[in-house]
């Protein structure tokens, strides 16, 4: 009994301490305390530099804008691949899965004459059924998913095929397009030159922010556990406001608020908040971090698994959708590669190799790395083979780093 009342004594102290420290040693606590994470914020913050000090146009209003539209597919295909990280699998048939979703929504709309939302709702609902199978196989028959999804990579491109009968589809109604390409309400507070509704939705999601991050910190307080000083939380929470205000200031310089993006905010805060707070997501975490012990806790790790693939087969659909809008039309040849770019999201934002790690908003702003550079080495002109080179080397250096700190902690205990 002595020694709990000593413990929590000595966390007490440890709280009030934090609070009366330096700023120079809670600005390095804050960035070492996990620097897997805080890392690819700083890595962002400085290749967004780079690109901008190197190309005049690249934080203009209409580059920002078309970076938010090109590359919104492999964020949402993201959000769904850090939960299958996080819980110790792979999917290599997401590309695939775009091509396919892609196809029947333009099999319904094009071809078969019907609504817009038809085709859409078309798309998600065979991604569920992607979904329902290869959960089926991985959760139920015990096959990894490693090679459930690299059948389903080819079986999935075979269908497209079939459904396009080996052609392109072109092109959609103009409402089915405004889906990737459409903007909401722009003007409708007016302005002088600046849709001054942008700026009101981007006011609203920083005080949504600051309340979030400010109970989140007293939540942490009452448990004893160690928090930033008050005016470091108060500097972080400007600096995001800052950054955030300044984002949609050029937005709203441009064309206004992305329809994409009001679609890409609502997936991040709902998967944030199913990752970090439900029951399903610390299942997740717990079958990756140590599956035995996940099962001997009663976690049911087949219910967990279905879900997990269920889920990326929707976001897929979803992700299917956008892509077709973006490029007007279905391709037999559609989503290429589109799995590796939201592998290599999810490990550059911090998830690890071998699950029980990882965030939404972390495989976001790894996404997010991946479209920069290649928005911003287009722009430099540099070649698509040294564009290739960098993005290999970027992503075998955030892996690198993420063994080197496995290994580090390893021998710390």
């Amino acid at each position: 009994m002595t020694g709990i009342v000593n413990l929590r004594e000595r966390v007490t102290r440890n709280v009030r301490d934090v609070g009366s420290s330096t700023v120079i040693a809670n600005l390095r606590e804050l960035f070492t305390r996990n620097l897997r994470q805080s890392g690819i914020y700083i890595a962002f913050v400085l290749i967004v530099g780079f690109f901008a000090i190197r190309s005049p146009n690249f934080l203009s209003p209409g580059n920002i804008t078309n970076i938010i539209l090109q590359y919104s597919y492999i964020l949402i295909l993201a959000i769904g691949m850090v939960i299958v990280i996080i819980a110790g699998h792979i999917d290599l048939s997401v590309g695939s899965v775009v091509a396919l979703t892609g196809a029947v929504s333009a099999v319904v709309v094009i071809k078969g004459g019907h609504p817009w939302w038809m085709g859409a709702l078309a798309a998600i609902g065979v991604g569920l059924l992607v979904g329902v199978w290869q959960g089926f196989w991985v959760a139920f028959v015990g096959i990894p998913a490693f090679i459930v999804t690299l059948a389903g990579m080819l079986l999935f491109r075979g269908l497209t095929l079939k459904v396009l009968g080996n052609v392109s589809l072109s092109p959609f109604p103009a409402e089915y397009q405004k889906v990737a390409g459409g903007f909401l309400l722009n003007g409708f507070f007016g302005g002088n030159g600046v849709d001054v509704f942008t700026l009101v939705i981007a006011a609203i999601a920083i005080v949504g922010y600051a309340v979030n991050s400010y109970r989140s910190r007293q939540a942490r307080l009452n448990y004893l556990q160690s928090v930033e000083a008050f005016p470091l939380f108060v500097l972080r929470v400007l600096a995001v406001a800052g950054v955030v205000m300044a984002f949609a200031y050029q937005l709203a310089r441009s064309r206004g608020l992305p329809i994409v993006l009001i679609l890409l905010a609502v997936l991040i805060i709902i998967y944030s908040l199913v990752a970090q707070r439900s029951v399903f997501g610390r299942h997740g975490y717990a079958i990756g971090g140590n599956l035995n012990a996940a099962q001997l806790s009663g976690v049911k790790v087949r219910r967990v698994n279905f879900l997990i693939f269920l889920n990326m087969g929707f976001l897929a659909g979803v992700a299917g959708v956008v892509y077709s809008s973006r490029s007007n039309g279905a391709q037999p040849a559609a989503g290429n590669m589109f799995e590796l770019d939201a592998i290599a999201a999810c490990f550059i934002g911090g998830a690890a190799i071998t699950g029980g790690v990882g965030t939404v908003v972390g495989a976001v702003v790894g996404g997010l790395i991946m479209g920069v550079m290649s928005n911003g080495m287009q722009l430099l002109g540099i070649e698509q083979s040294v564009q290739f080179i960098l993005k290999a080397l970027v992503l075998l250096t955030a892996v690198a780093f993420d063994v080197y700190n496995k290994r580090r902690a390893g021998s710390a205990k």
